[in-house]
């Protein structure tokens, strides 16, 4: 597998940074001609999901780019050059705050390599719990990581699969892995789209003039003035091709265990996450504690950043 994530052959530590911080936000567009602006677009609307770095990586119908840069999307990806250089009707992005791994370009997500059967770029918002076991298998049978981020166990895992298809390939790939994910990726022929059995976190599906798109919230979808389909189920995996859209569920059905605080912190108030309005579960949640514990107060205001 000949990966352009970088040319370091570190591997997940022990010691690497692993701190609550699970707020990276995804976004993936399929269909639409100007897709690397759109998704410039959905990733600001998730900049408070990540402000360390952001990536995007592009597919023009013969081959892949791929933008990674530190510091925030409007510092970056709002330039003319890098945009110009993001060419094609479909994308993925990604808005990085460190769980796994350090910051440094070579964590910067989507991370993207070339498999024998064509490039794969792959994004995810969560933390795998068992990376470091994985990761250790996967070297025993050759694999060389060039990053320290979890997200790239995902790639290996798809790319040492033995399955014949992509969605064979993925299937096997994210039932080894446990913990919190919801991820987009991306070949020259689909985008996939997948959240783990519990749900712990968000991934929602949206609609814009007939191109499909993937975030990590409906805020995403306001700004580009996307209609919201539906919320990815737990477990839940969709395929989208030029032919339309599958659903696949590769995992046995279990009981959610969607994080709250979603709504307490994560989530923008103006998003809506699992049907309910964030300002509006934060409103109720205040009133509840009011109630519980009340004090004489002249002003209410949300717990400070």
């Amino acid at each position: 597998m000949a990966d352009s994530t970088a040319n370091a052959g570190n591997v997940l530590s022990a010691e690497a940074d692993d701190h609550f911080h699970d707020e990276c936000g995804v976004f993936g567009i399929f269909g639409r001609q100007d897709a690397a602006a759109i998704v410039t677009l959905g990733l600001h609307a998730l900049q408070h999901r990540g402000q360390e770095a952001a990536g995007i990586v592009s597919y023009d119908g013969t081959q892949f780019h791929v933008e990674r840069h530190v510091g925030l999307i409007g510092d970056t990806f709002t330039k003319q050059r890098v945009i110009d250089s993001l060419q094609g009707n479909r994308a993925i992005g990604h808005t990085r705050y460190a769980t796994t791994g350090g910051a440094g370009l070579r964590n910067i997500q989507p991370f993207f390599a070339e498999l024998a059967e064509g490039g794969l770029a792959v994004a995810h918002n969560g933390n795998l719990t068992n990376a470091l076991t994985v990761q250790r298998a996967l070297q025993k049978q050759g694999s060389i990581f060039s990053s320290t981020s979890d997200t790239e166990t995902l790639l290996h895992l798809v790319a040492t699969s033995k399955e014949r298809d992509l969605n064979s390939r993925f299937i096997e790939a994210v039932r080894q892995v446990e913990g919190a994910f919801s991820l987009v990726a991306m070949t020259a022929k689909k985008m996939i789209g997948c959240r783990d059995p519990l749900g712990i976190r968000p991934l929602v599906l949206g609609d814009l003039d007939g191109a499909w798109i993937l975030a990590s919230e409906t805020c995403a979808l306001d700004i580009i003035g996307a209609r919201f389909v539906r919320d990815i189920k737990p477990g839940e995996m969709v395929v989208i091709t030029s032919k339309g859209i599958e659903s696949i569920f590769p995992f046995e059905p279990q009981k959610t265990r969607f994080c709250i605080f979603e709504y307490v912190y994560f989530a923008r108030p103006d998003s809506s996450v699992e049907g309910r309005n964030v300002y509006e579960v934060r409103k109720r949640i205040g009133a509840e504690l009011a109630q519980e514990n009340p004090v004489e107060a002249d002003i209410v205001v949300p717990v400070p950043d």
